[in-house]
């Protein structure tokens, strides 16, 4: 009988559904800071997020089934046996990302927080003209779910999208153009709004460069919800500060927490928040994450086709 350890904090009717898609194994609830690592290394099926140190080497574990979509900890060589099958949540967050960097967009386009800034100076200040995504050019950098359900909110507002992705495929409907990663230096400076959503992989570190920010328009607005080493914080810092683009909206940095002392935070033309775009900040995206959980746990005990493996070379799901 399979031993399952559940690392999630859950309401009553998620658990139950973990528990039915579980039927015929051992099922055990914990969390990722209380669990010890005798459970986890008798465990043959683990929901959640473990502690890597925990896991590695463990003999007994087939699947690791995520609760997130980045697998950064657990694809590194030795954490997990070659046995070990990686599965994420690929596709629960992208409402709660895409719509926080929708939000940033709107809010950069229209000197909303410029305005804030003023009100809490008592001071009354027009700020002068805006932009508007009707009739501007948005490239999507990592056009997987978060990307794609982002260039369906900006293409229903009026935007031209361009996909950025590192396999080409038929063009969606929410897009206009795709174009391959590499070809990246040709689409910064056609965009008036640059959203990245890269995970972090060799490839994808550091991608934005000083040459990057160059290419781009004084006008831009550059938005990174996926990982903050995809641009070093010097590199976005002088950017901005030189006004080689407009402004920013960031959900994460290079270094997590953000130091008290880095200059970013002095920037006016910047809008920061601390990685709060996914998480379990939007309640309806724990019950996808629950959806995928079970029915991958439902597919493994009956021997069936998992959604959302890892391909351990990539991080991606393949």
């Amino acid at each position: 009988m399979k031993k399952v350890l559940i690392l999630m904090e859950l309401n009553a009717a998620q658990r139950e559904k973990l528990e039915a898609a579980g039927a015929g194994a051992v099922l055990r609830f914990s969390l990722p800071d209380r669990v010890s690592e005798d459970e986890v290394q008798e465990a043959n099926i683990i929901i959640g997020q473990p502690k890597a140190e925990m896991i590695r080497g463990s003999e007994r574990l087939e699947l690791l089934q995520l609760e997130s979509a980045g697998a950064d900890a657990y694809i590194v060589p030795g954490v997990l046996n070659e046995k070990t099958v990686l599965t994420n949540a690929t596709g629960a967050y992208s409402q709660a990302v895409a719509e926080h960097a929708f939000a940033m967009t709107l809010m950069l386009q229209k000197k909303l927080h410029l305005y804030r800034d003023r009100q809490r100076a008592a001071r009354w200040q027009d700020l002068g003209t805006v932009s508007s995504l009707a009739g501007s050019t948005v490239a999507v950098v990592g056009m997987g779910d978060i990307g794609g359900y982002y260039a369906g909110l900006v293409k229903n507002m009026g935007a031209y999208v361009i996909g950025v992705k590192r396999r080409l495929s038929a063009c969606p409907d929410y897009a206009d153009e795709l174009v391959l990663t590499e070809k990246l230096d040709k689409v910064l400076p056609r965009a008036d709004v640059i959203m990245s959503v890269l995970p972090n992989t060799s490839a994808t570190r550091y991608i934005y460069t000083e040459e990057s920010f160059r290419h781009m328009k004084d006008s831009a607005i550059f938005i990174n919800c996926g990982r903050g080493n995809a641009v070093a914080s010097g590199t976005l810092y002088e950017a901005l500060s030189r006004g080689e683009i407009a402004a920013a909206g960031i959900d994460v940095t290079e270094e997590e927490p953000l130091p008290e002392n880095s200059p970013l935070w002095s920037l006016e033309n910047l809008i920061i928040t601390p990685h709060v775009s996914g998480g379990h900040h939007l309640p309806a995206t724990v019950d996808r994450i629950v959806d995928i959980c079970a029915g991958n746990l439902r597919a493994f005990l009956r021997g069936e086709k998992l959604k959302n493996v890892v391909d351990f070379s990539t991080g991606y799901k393949r």
